[in-house]
């Protein structure tokens, strides 16, 4: 019998693993994505949508599927799927690793603000500026929504959800974007700074390098931490090898 990848995904990352599992003989890779972008890119091999009721559920699809191998590749900032998918392998006794991107590290001349929840980086920002770009993501604009006397632009591929803040001008738009973009938006829209998640990543790091030469400071969360004992990897050929399969 093929061997049964489960792949927690809507990240980059999460779609080029799949390509290559999908293209190797004999491995059979299922994509599961959470459902909150209407328009997704394409992923090679199975795709399943939508949330699997917690720990519990995710084990008994882990079980019904016969899932040999469980790789969590979902966006750093994912805390929820990733402590319910290290519940569940536990449960299962399913073999399971993260692969997460690594984190943003800041260089001279850079003016970061490190903290470790939206809710620090709500409370900084009266200090710092008045013209927020914030790029935390279209669902976590609850932690700001206090601050009216801000004003913030908030750029997303789909319209952000309520609660906002008062002051805010949403952007449409899909990256990525290079630091000549970035550098533009920051200029037109007297932005004097940024707040960002670590994401990691170079599809989004050029809003970082267009604030170091605007010499803007930049509100930074931390990630949060990856449950206890669970094994993370790098990239793509760390989980190949994790896998025992030989690197494209």
């Amino acid at each position: 019998m093929s061997p049964h990848v489960l792949v927690l995904g809507g990240t980059t990352e999460a779609r080029e693993l799949a390509a290559v599992l999908a293209g190797r003989e004999g491995v059979r890779v299922t994509t599961s994505l959470a459902g909150r972008v209407a328009r997704p890119g394409a992923v090679a091999g199975e795709v399943r949508v939508g949330g699997f009721g917690g720990a519990e559920g995710l084990a008994e699809w882990l079980r019904e599927e016969h899932v040999d191998a469980l790789v969590d590749a979902t966006h750093p900032f994912a805390r929820g799927i990733t402590g319910n998918a290290a519940r569940a392998a536990a449960a299962t006794g399913v073999p399971s690793l993260v692969l997460r991107r690594p984190g943003w590290r800041p260089d001279p001349g850079d003016r970061w603000h490190l903290v470790d929840s939206l809710d620090e980086a709500a409370a900084a920002l009266p200090g710092l500026g008045r013209r927020v770009f914030l790029t935390t993501g279209r669902m976590d604009l609850a932690a700001f929504a206090p601050l009216a006397g801000l004003h913030f632009v908030v750029r997303s591929v789909e319209p952000p959800e309520p609660p906002m803040p008062p002051h805010t001008e949403v952007l449409l738009a899909r990256g990525p974007f290079t630091v000549e973009d970035e550098s533009a938006l920051l200029r037109a829209h007297r932005v004097d700074v940024l707040v960002t998640k670590d994401s990691g990543g170079a599809a989004t790091a050029a809003k970082l390098t267009a604030a170091r030469e605007l010499a803007l400071p930049v509100v930074v969360v931390r990630r949060p931490p990856l449950p206890d004992g669970v094994t993370e990897v790098p990239d793509l050929a760390g989980v190949l090898r994790w896998l025992e399969l030989n690197a494209p």
